[in-house]
């Protein structure tokens, strides 16, 4: 947390409320100050200076990129030491590219490509490969999903996602009218008393309405909810570990599922292995210091009976925001 963000307990609780899912409703602020026995106004104070002091990033629906037709994936990259910080920033400039960031292990930079439909995505990772002088790449998507959920708790100091699981109905057709909410309902939401009013104006329908289609957007898993978002190294959690497992395949995804379990884990993937890259599974864990990121892979190696796992931490965050979908 930077110097000078102190944070009360109704800041606090705050917090954790708009992370779970924010009330689609007229006045939310008035909803929130409900909940947390304030007043309105006092609500959107503290939601408007948690914004200006960096805490919270964004407040918006959150899509599942796999649902809105688009194809995704997580990418290594080995860069040559001097020129990390060069070729992160040409990484960084591509739209798609939503995060990245330096790591400590000879895979160095790592991001996350997203790119809509008939893409070619493997042709789009050469290109940013050569582009940015990488000795080595590895195109990782996801294999399985065990969960995704980030839900940091400021009162206990942990995450504290619940463990989602994943629904695997395949993309559904959208139409002209889903992609205009789409477009609407993925800005950043302006923290006033109705905040709402201007969304459903320019949709030309009702905010009951257009409550209606956020829902039903939820309920086919195209979007995962509405809510806030935080920088976690501003809210605490200064030590951003991927845990990465290596698994025998016979044993998965029992024990893909039995990390994602875990309410410090916010992400939990199988991915595809490398001769040079053997970790079948990682499992992202948030925390106040890397000791505690240490002692939460240990507990989880002793439970799942695995040893053989690496740590990586980010060094350096270099772009991390949301994809527009259907934008441009």
């Amino acid at each position: 947390m930077t110097a000078g963000t102190a944070l009360d307990a109704i800041d606090r609780r705050l917090l954790n409320a708009i992370q779970k899912d924010f009330p689609l409703v007229p006045r939310p602020f008035a909803a929130i100050a409900e909940h947390l026995g304030i007043g309105e106004e006092d609500a959107l104070a503290r939601t408007r200076r948690l914004k200006d002091d960096g805490i919270i990033r964004q407040i918006s629906a959150i899509f599942d990129s796999r649902r809105l037709g688009y194809s995704s994936t997580l990418v290594a990259m080995s860069i040559p030491e001097g020129h990390v910080d060069e070729s992160a920033g040409l990484i960084s400039e591509h739209p798609g590219v939503s995060h990245n960031y330096k790591r400590d292990h000879a895979f160095n930079v790592w991001f996350t490509l997203t790119l809509p439909p008939d893409a070619d995505l493997e042709s789009e990772v050469a290109r940013l490969s050569g582009q940015a002088g990488a000795a080595q790449t590895r195109i990782l998507p996801a294999l399985r999903l065990f969960k995704i959920g980030v839900e940091l708790d400021l009162e206990e100091g942990v995450n504290a996602a619940e463990k989602r699981p994943h629904n695997a109905q395949p993309p559904r057709a959208f139409t002209e009218e889903d992609l205009a909410y789409v477009r609407v309902l993925q800005q950043d939401l302006p923290l006033e008393p109705a905040p709402f009013d201007a969304w459903a104006e320019s949709l030309g329908v009702s905010q009951e309405e257009m409550f209606a289609k956020a829902k039903e957007l939820e309920a086919s898993g195209a979007m995962r909810r509405f809510a806030a978002v935080l920088r976690h190294q501003k809210a605490g959690f200064v030590a951003n570990g991927m845990i990465c497992w290596r698994i025998p395949e016979d044993r998965l995804p029992d024990l893909g599922y039995r990390l994602a379990a875990y309410p410090e884990v916010s992400h939990c993937y199988q991915r595809p292995v490398y001769p040079d890259w053997p970790y079948s599974v990682f499992s992202m864990v948030h925390a106040r210091s890397r000791e505690g990121c240490e002692e939460i892979a240990l507990r989880m190696s002793q439970d799942i009976g695995i040893s053989e796992y690496a740590i990586l931490y980010s060094t350096k965050e270099y772009k991390k925001e949301r994809v527009k979908y259907y934008v441009g």
